[in-house]
């Protein structure tokens, strides 16, 4: 047994574009102009686990058949407007820089940490323990780990309803696993040199089958408190459940029954088994919640098998990092042995590589039915996910949809979070019907198993367009050289092949997509990246115009910036737009970088998470490594102008682009300090704005342990006014 320090999930970015879609034109005026400038525990078994407990909680409503309360027949199914207009300015006192090992939060304000990891969801399931002990079984009842994207349903009675406040399902995803802090035995693996390369080191069965059901999403019911301040959780509610890993989801859209998702597990390519890596989240407008799949890469693992596939299935598995001797990001759930499984291929289906004479035999397309936008309906508590794959397959940071219109398409933003990849949306074949407000999963099939996926291009003039991703179109057909494309279902399993093809704006990590309810122009958080400017395939442009030096090292664009467009003519399934760079993340002592003139009260690095409010406040989040000596992670609100507020500026890089008005107390300030080593992620309000609630991350020290332990918890965090007002009551007075 060997005890390893493996490094956390949340540091390892996929980067595998060496594609190079810059124009050839562009590329030699950046060299020519660079020249000048220079830069298992011991678990029950399943059987015994759930003879003991029943699959369902009790609660005080008797109706198991989900019931939906459609809206107000002018609005789709978001939190409500109220009488509240967005605030002139920001009043509340700045929160300063911090790296101690608990929160702050603005004054006036009281933050409480919730549902932390391992909280049981219904009774009969012990508390967590510091000594990690709980069987591994017992997280399909139990809040997962590392909390990320939320969504708050306003509930009332056995009905969603928008506006409620006093009842609601907080449904969130948990992203990944911190191994060493979830086992009772922390990280370690078993030497086994008589196996191929990728079973060399091979984990327990409860382990892995811990972290299995400490991913995907979880549903919990929530009651405001007797005082009126913040919530608490119904235990045993029948809406509280969790989604893993192992749970069944069903594969809709162009690429369900594909060859592309037959497996051993379903030769029909109609179901998979489990969601994974969920990251950040969405609403849709009939009121579901829109999951996603990001880094699923990592939990994968290919052997020797090049010579079993095609040539461009081959580069279609490569172009989304999965290369020969694979052996993902060290979860290693392909490893334990088969005689400790509790379900056929419990393990083995995470391991891609082609053993079998063909792809019904094996699980070498498993890894082709991860990486989707996922549909669940939080009131339905007998539903299956639903792997949207008219969306795309990428990482998927998160999922916004632009305001709905009768009679118009329904578009929805995304974007892929690894180094270089794109923006994309989606533009529905159906038409916006208000009566569809309401209506669960059969609204999805409806509006998302049909329709085009764009990806986008930034022009060096601030103007870009969106190219769409359809077979037979600009040369994705059988005539690519790269990927030869067969059907629309090779374009969406591998939408990055299909999206270099067209050119795409190679971007600096798209992250979270955030629509204002104010103008309708749309916001992507370009988080970092350490190779912009350094590498010949990620060269300068103008939507990512910085690259430069920390303590004389090259650091690429290491602080991130804030991007956004908007729509020609203020449509939003147009093919054109305009755009500038809303805010460049950069500390306020670093003046050649500081393009958006911060200050100690508003400077931030790597931009994350991103929300407007229903009130047109933007919300942003940070997860950053680059800052972090003088502040942890951070949360700030912001009041943004419009696309072209500001001016033309050069970056230290010696590139042009354009920049939006400069910061300043009044349109942005720092509202939150998560605890020391933590990433602050996941936002959510209720419909009367007097809460709101956050996700910590990875939390350092002991944030989030038990009482007298030392083990530190990822947890939901519950921000209140003091005097039980609206969150930012003072701004508006």
């Amino acid at each position: 047994m060997t005890l390893l320090n493996k490094p956390l999930a949340h540091e390892a970015v996929e980067d595998s574009n060496t594609s190079n879609n810059i124009e050839f034109q562009t590329i030699i005026n950046r060299r020519m102009h660079r020249r000048h400038i220079l830069k298992g525990g011991t678990g029950l078994t399943a059987a015994a686990f759930f003879g003991a407990l029943p699959l369902v909680g009790c609660s005080d409503d008797d109706d198991d058949s989900p019931s939906r309360l459609p809206s107000d027949d002018d609005q789709a199914a978001i939190p409500a407007q109220g009488n509240l207009k967005r605030p002139d300015t920001l009043k509340f006192t700045a929160v300063a820089h911090s790296t101690a090992d608990t929160m702050s939060v603005a004054e006036g304000y009281q933050a409480e940490m919730i549902l932390p990891l391992g909280t049981p969801l219904m009774s009969g399931i012990a508390d967590w323990k510091d000594n990690r002990e709980q069987s591994a079984e017992s997280f399909e009842w139990r809040m997962g780990d590392n909390h990320d994207g939320m969504w708050f349903f306003g509930k009332k009675g056995n009905t969603y309803d928008a506006k409620a406040s006093k009842n609601g399902l907080l449904v969130m995803n948990h992203e990944y696993v911190n191994s060493s802090e979830l086992s009772p035995f922390g990280y370690h693996v078993i030497s086994d040199n008589n196996a191929a390369p990728i079973y060399q080191n091979r984990r327990l069965a409860s382990d892995v089958r811990r972290e299995v059901n400490c991913h995907g999403v979880a549903v919990v019911e929530m009651t405001r408190r007797a005082d009126g301040m913040g919530y608490e959780m119904v235990k045993d509610s029948k809406y509280n459940r969790r989604i893993t890993s192992s749970t069944p989801a069903q594969l809709t859209g162009p690429v369900a029954g594909s060859d592309l998702v037959k497996t051993k597990f379903d030769p029909t390519g109609l179901q998979t088994r489990g969601i994974n890596n969920n990251c950040g989240a969405g609403l849709s407008p009939w009121g579901t919640y829109l999951t996603t799949e990001e880094n699923f890469l990592g939990v994968f693992a290919r052997g020797q098998d090049a010579e079993q596939l095609s040539t461009s299935h081959n580069y279609g598995r490569e172009r989304y990092g999965a290369s020969e001797n694979f052996s993902g990001w060290e979860y290693l759930w392909h490893t334990p042995y088969a005689k400790d499984e509790i379900i056929a291929d419990e393990f083995a289906r995470w391991d891609m590589t082609a053993t079998g004479t063909d792809a019904t035999e094996d699980y070498r397309n498993g890894f082709n039915t991860f990486g989707y936008i996922t549909e669940i309906d939080p009131f339905d508590q007998h539903s299956a996910p639903q792997k949207r794959t008219a969306l795309g397959r990428f990482a998927h940071e998160n999922c916004a949809y632009a305001p709905v219109e009768s009679g118009k398409p329904v578009v929805f933003y995304m974007g892929d979070d690894a180094r270089g990849e794109y923006i994309y949306k989606f533009v529905s074949k159906a038409r916006w019907s208000n009566a569809d407000i309401g209506g669960g999963l059969k609204a999805g099939d409806k509006y998302l198993n049909e329709g085009t996926l764009y990806v986008a291009v930034f022009h060096e003039d601030g103007r870009g367009e969106w190219r769409p991703l359809v077979h037979g179109q600009n040369g994705l057909d059988a005539s690519n050289a790269e990927l030869p494309f067969a059907g629309q279902d090779e374009v969406l399993v591998f939408a990055r092949a299909a999206a270099d093809a067209l050119g795409a704006t190679k971007m600096d990590r798209p992250e979270w997509v955030s629509v204002s309810p104010m103008t309708g122009e749309v916001y992507v958080t370009l988080t970092n990246n350490k190779y912009r400017g350094e590498r010949e395939d990620q060269p300068l442009s103008a939507a990512n115009p910085r690259s430069y030096q920390v303590n004389g090292k090259p650091s690429g664009n290491d602080n991130g910036h804030i991007i956004r467009w908007a729509e020609t003519g203020g449509d939003h399934a147009a093919t054109s737009f305009e755009w500038d760079i809303y805010l460049f993340a950069a500390p306020n002592e670093l003046a050649a970088e500081n393009l958006s003139q911060l200050n100690k009260n508003n400077d931030l690095s790597s931009p994350d998470g991103l929300y407007f409010d229903p009130r047109g406040v933007l919300w942003i989040q940070t997860d950053d490594g680059a800052y972090t000596d003088t502040s942890s992670c951070m949360l700030l609100a912001a009041l943004p102008g419009q696309v072209s507020d500001g001016t033309l500026i050069t970056t230290s890089a010696g590139q042009q682009t354009r920049v939006g008005m400069t910061a300043s107390d009044d349109n942005i300030k720092r509202f939150f300090v998560g605890p020391e080593g933590c990433e602050v992620t996941g936002i959510t309000m209720t419909p009367d704005f007097k809460t709101l609630f956050i996700n910590i991350q990875h939390p350092g020290n002991t944030w989030g342990a038990v009482a007298g332990g030392s083990t530190p918890r990822s947890a939901t965090v519950m921000i209140t006014r003091e005097d039980g007002d609206v969150i930012l009551a003072e701004s508006f007075t």
